[in-house]
């Protein structure tokens, strides 16, 4: 079975009514009032907001050109051709070009009429303005993203945890046989979610931000640091006891990961961490020097990642709430 969204219902819904209003109205043309609605129709309330009046502006624009091409030169398919010709780089100039295929209807409409009335004028701008108004009241409905934002934290916070476990594994025991699929899942992930974050502040007019994108921003920036951190780890090729430590440590933090904010902690553990690999002997052997150099590599990197959830301000059960607030 096929899945109809919520926005072909809003559509085609919409466009039912558009074309009753019009009808009832008794306006000439009344079926094309449904084809401004459907044109209008928008995936955030703010694109339809800056579409709807771009269409408006373009069509009293085209109301205008018609006029003076047609009552002008004449009622013939080239005055069309070189109406357009002027016309839509006006249109684009004055940054209206959402509006070009919706000022075509209304263009032809005038064109067939062959001879243009104040009273047509009259009808065009009530079929404009019936069509993007039938448009902007069906788009005050936008339905909430916060449940699916919730279920993309949940599942970041997963992926990340399943990837500090494989390098937690590899540091005690070496083990390469994981098939790194988290990472490309945790990509696909993130930019999913900040999409859908983005499009939440745009359903929002009061609202200029969105808790969720900061905080998907946030675990992207952190995520680019684990896949630089992975060559560093895989080329560890001997067990020293700075690794054990290590792990030890991206335990705690794997078992730490949430919206909350308690990274300063780990920041004065991995500050503590890094005067005990001091005060540790010197490595022996190259390759003992080379796992412990990658390791120290390792530490810096994690401070970073740490650094990042700082600056984070963190989503308390009250900010979650906030997050989902209406503006």
């Amino acid at each position: 079975m096929f899945k109809i969204g919520y926005r072909t219902l809003k559509t085609a819904l919409g466009a039912a009514i558009a074309i009753s209003l019009a009808e009832l109205f008794g306006l000439q043309n009344f079926a094309s009032a449904g084809i401004l609605t459907i044109l209008c129709i928008q995936v955030t309330k703010k694109k339809s907001l800056q579409t709807s009046w771009a269409r408006f502006f373009a069509c009293l624009i085209a109301i205008l050109f018609s006029f003076v091409f047609f009552e002008g030169i004449g009622y013939h398919p080239f005055v069309i051709g070189l109406l357009l010709l002027f016309f839509i780089p006006v249109t684009v100039r004055l940054k209206a070009k959402e509006g070009i295929v919706t000022s075509s209807v209304i263009i032809l409409h005038l064109y067939t009429a062959s001879h243009i009335t104040f009273d047509l004028i009259l009808n065009e701008i009530a079929l404009i303005a019936t069509g993007i108004g039938v448009a902007l009241i069906m788009n005050l409905y936008m339905p909430s993203v916060d449940k699916k934002l919730k279920e993309y934290q949940l599942e970041v916070e997963d992926r990340l945890s399943k990837i500090f476990i494989e390098i937690e594994e590899y540091l005690l025991s070496h083990d390469s046989s994981w098939d790194g699929r988290e990472i490309t899942e945790t990509a696909a992930i993130i930019n999913e979610a900040k999409t859908l974050a983005f499009r939440d502040v745009e359903n929002h007019f009061m609202r200029h931000e969105n808790l969720y994108y900061h905080y998907f921003k946030m675990r992207e920036k952190q995520f680019e640091i684990i896949e630089r951190v992975l060559p560093i780890i895989a080329s560890i090729k001997v067990t020293v006891d700075q690794a054990e430590i290590v792990a030890d440590f991206i335990r705690e933090v794997r078992e730490a990961i949430h919206p909350g904010n308690t990274a300063h902690k780990f920041l004065v553990k991995l500050t503590e961490m890094r005067k005990m690999f001091e005060e540790m002997p010197l490595p022996e052997t190259r390759e003992e020097f080379e796992a412990r150099a990658a390791l120290l590599h390792f530490v810096r990197e994690m401070e970073q990642y740490l650094v990042i959830k700082s600056q984070f301000k963190g989503m308390s059960r009250k900010n979650e709430m906030k997050a989902a607030g209406a503006s």
